[in-house]
C-alpha cells in the first residue's frame, strides 16, 4: 500500500496548523501559474501532510481570484493523495446549526466562468464527477468527528456561488429549493480539478450562519460569520489531526485514483510532446 499523502486547503480562519512537525516551505510554479501561497510540509504523527492557505496569506484573494489549477496541480506534483478541504458555509437547513460541521456528498455548480479543468490545448477528457466526494475520506472525517463529539451532518449538498456578496433572500431561498443544504464560495472548481487529478477529495465544511432564507432574522454579516469562524477554528485543526492520524489505514478502495481511465478521448499520437511532458503530474500515468 503506497503512503498516504494528506493534504489540506485551509479556508477562511484556518491559516496554519501548529501541530505540525519537522517543517519546510516551497514555493511552487506551475503550468497554470503560482499557487495560492507557498506549501508547507511537514508531519503529524507517522502521515506526511501538505498545507495551502486558499485565499493567501493575510487573505488576500476573493474566492473568483483563487488558482484552483495551480493550487491542485501543485498538491500533486509534491505527492499528495488526499485533499481534505477547509470551508466556511452558510446553513440552509434548520437543523444545521452555525458551530455544526459537513461532510458533502454532493455540489451544486452556481460559479461563472472559474477556469474549471486541466484539459484544454489540444487534450480532450472527460472525468465521471456523478459522486463527486471519495467515500472513503468522507467517511474517516465522519469517524473523526465522532471520536472527538463534534456535531456532524452527513450526506449533504453544497451549493457552490460566486461571491463575493452574501446571497439575497431569493437566492437563498432558491438554493433551499433546488436541494442545497449548504452554501459557499470555494468548493468547485476545486473538487473538479481534484477528480481529474485522480485525488481522494472530501470538503470540511464548517457552518457560520443561516445564511439569508430565515425571515425571522437579520441577513447574515462579516462580523457573524467570523465570529463563528473563530470559535470553529480548533475543531478543524483536531479533525485535521484525527484525520492524519488515522489515514494511513484508509484501505484506498475508491475509484478517485483510477478517475482517468477511459477519460481521455484524443488520440495519443495527436498530444503534442509538450502538452504530455507539462502535463505529466496530473496526467502522467495515463499518457
Amino acid at each position: 500500500m503506497t503512503e498516504r499523502v494528506l493534504a489540506i486547503i485551509g479556508g477562511s480562519g484556518l491559516y496554519s496548523l501548529p501541530e505540525l512537525e519537522n517543517i519546510r516551505e516551497t514555493t511552487m510554479d506551475t503550468p497554470f501559474g503560482a499557487p495560492s501561497s507557498p506549501i508547507v510540509e511537514g508531519r503529524i504523527g507517522a502521515t506526511r501532510l501538505l498545507f495551502l492557505t486558499r485565499h493567501g496569506r493575510g487573505h488576500r484573494l476573493l474566492p473568483q481570484e483563487v488558482n484552483y489549477r495551480a493550487n491542485i496541480f501543485a498538491l500533486r506534483q509534491m505527492g499528495a493523495t488526499h485533499v481534505v478541504s477547509i470551508s466556511a458555509v452558510g446553513s440552509l437547513q434548520e437543523d444545521i446549526r452555525p458551530g455544526d460541521l459537513a461532510v458533502p456528498s454532493q455540489y451544486i455548480d452556481r460559479t461563472k466562468g472559474r477556469p474549471s479543468t486541466f484539459f484544454g490545448g489540444g487534450l480532450v477528457g472527460h472525468v465521471n464527477f456523478a459522486d463527486p466526494v471519495c467515500p472513503e475520506l468522507a467517511t474517516l472525517l465522519a469517524t473523526g468527528a465522532d471520536h472527538l463529539h463534534h456535531r456532524m451532518h452527513q450526506n449533504t449538498t453544497l451549493v457552490t456561488m460566486e461571491g463575493p456578496a452574501f446571497s439575497t433572500r431569493a437566492e437563498s431561498r432558491l438554493h433551499r429549493l433546488m436541494g442545497g443544504d449548504l452554501i459557499g464560495m470555494t468548493a468547485m472548481p476545486e473538487a473538479k480539478l481534484a477528480r481529474e487529478a485522480e485525488l481522494c477529495y472530501a470538503t470540511l465544511a464548517l457552518a457560520t450562519d443561516y445564511d439569508a432564507w430565515r425571515e425571522s432574522e437579520e441577513s447574515v454579516t462579516v462580523e457573524q460569520v467570523v465570529a463563528t469562524l473563530h470559535r470553529n477554528v480548533e475543531k478543524a485543526r483536531a479533525m485535521v489531526v484525527e484525520t492524519a492520524r488515522r489515514i494511513g489505514d484508509l484501505p484506498r478502495r475508491c475509484p478517485c485514483p483510477r478517475a482517468l481511465d477511459n477519460a481521455i478521448l484524443t488520440d495519443r499520437s495527436a498530444i503534442a510532446p509538450d502538452l504530455a511532458e507539462r502535463m505529466k503530474p496530473v496526467f502522467g500515468r495515463v499518457l
